[in-house]
């Protein structure tokens, strides 16, 4: 046979691949650095690491790894239920809120389909749609955050999804719960259920106290409405790859259709229901993180860079030469994240670490834009 009769679709062949975060092995091996002293600020990681409460869950799971994991994942749906107030088949679990976004965009969205999102969003909405082979209707930012009223108009005939990030990645921005629910109230007045909102929650728990709203509830009020969370980020479980979201019982039975069998794994699972129930973590987690944004923002305006006010766990700042700045961290052993492939050449996207993390990048940063 030949190569062409082997070829994949067009929109596969075109679809360009995951660029995930350096991973400190691999910067080591390349310039011969200690592991030990490299300090890694791409992937918008927990720097406190995995809560004693899910390394506890993981040794007791793990006498059970010969046998496949419960494939409803009965006790972590249990957990979820009883947090968020809604029953166990408004759930469904995903490998990240990544494998949920894929599973999201596979059931609603046909060739012959459209979805909607915001220049300067989580790539994976771009990927996830291409990968279908459906219409990309990509909304120009404002303020570097999605433009609602824009992405209102912009919605086609063809329209089956619509992606919205909030708090948006790689920028951080953030709208209110008045403005999200005006938006969706909108949304399903001119289109009903024809158009499914995915509202990506991913950075959730770093929210102020004052600026959390329930989304749950507008899940409860709009049936074309879906809510998706991970445990990577705020809980420290990046590493275990462990998700889940939140809509009404139609659209969940569907996902459980395309999901894939035993997509969480018997330790995902356990460490997530530690987690959740480890309020006293979180707390700390969501402290941390608010103080380290505060030392990485008050550098930046020190050091006269332009940056996003954040509402996640990471700041954009703007620094001119990005490729050159980026590397010369790399030789310090310091990895952020060039956002060149998200439109923003002179940008760097930095993880908000532990304050000797934070200021050893700070430091690093202002030696590398004195030398330029």
């Amino acid at each position: 046979m030949s190569k062409q009769e082997f070829a994949a679709p067009s929109y596969i062949g075109n679809l360009p691949a995951y660029q995930a975060g350096k991973p400190i092995e691999e910067l080591a091996r390349e310039y011969g650095l200690d592991p030990k002293r490299i300090i890694k600020l791409a992937s918008n990681e927990n720097p406190l690491g995995m809560p004693a409460s899910a390394r506890a869950a993981l040794g007791e799971a793990a006498a059970t790894l010969a046998r496949y994991p419960d494939a409803n994942g009965f006790d972590l749906k249990s957990a979820l239920s009883s947090r968020y107030g809604v029953p166990m088949n408004w759930l469904t679990l995903g490998n990240g809120s990544n494998d949920l976004l894929e599973m999201i965009a596979m059931t609603l969205l046909p060739r012959e389909s459209s979805a909607v999102y915001a220049q300067y969003a989580f790539v994976v909405y771009r990927l996830a749609t291409q990968a279908r082979g459906a219409r990309h209707i990509m909304v120009p930012a404002k303020d570097y955050g999605h433009d609602l009223e824009a992405m209102f108009e912009a919605i086609a005939d063809d329209t089956r999804l619509l992606f919205l990030a909030n708090p948006n990645n790689p920028t951080g921005t953030f709208h209110t719960g008045a403005q999200i629910e005006a938006f969706l109230a909108k949304v399903h007045a001119a289109h009903g259920d024809r158009v499914t909102v995915v509202l990506d929650e991913a950075y959730n728990e770093f929210l102020d106290p004052e600026l959390r709203f329930d989304s749950v509830e507008l899940v409860r009020r709009y049936p074309n409405l879906v809510v998706s969370r991970t445990f990577s980020k705020a809980y420290g479980l990046a590493g275990l790859r462990v998700g889940y979201a939140i809509a009404q019982p139609y659209l969940t039975e569907l996902f459980n259709r395309v999901r894939q069998p035993f997509n969480v794994n018997t330790l995902a699972q356990a460490a997530a229901i530690a987690a959740l129930k480890d309020a006293d973590f979180l707390q700390q987690a969501y402290e941390s993180n608010k103080a380290g944004k505060a030392q990485l923002s008050q550098a930046f305006e020190k050091l006269g860079l332009r940056y996003v006010p954040s509402y996640g766990n990471f700041v954009l700042v703007h620094v001119g030469d990005a490729a050159r700045i980026n590397l010369e961290l790399l030789k310090r052993g310091i990895i952020v994240r060039p956002t060149a492939n998200d439109g923003l050449p002179e940008w760097l996207r930095v993880s908000i670490g532990l304050p000797q993390e934070n200021e050893r990048f700070i430091e690093a940063l202002a030696q590398i834009l004195q030398d330029k």
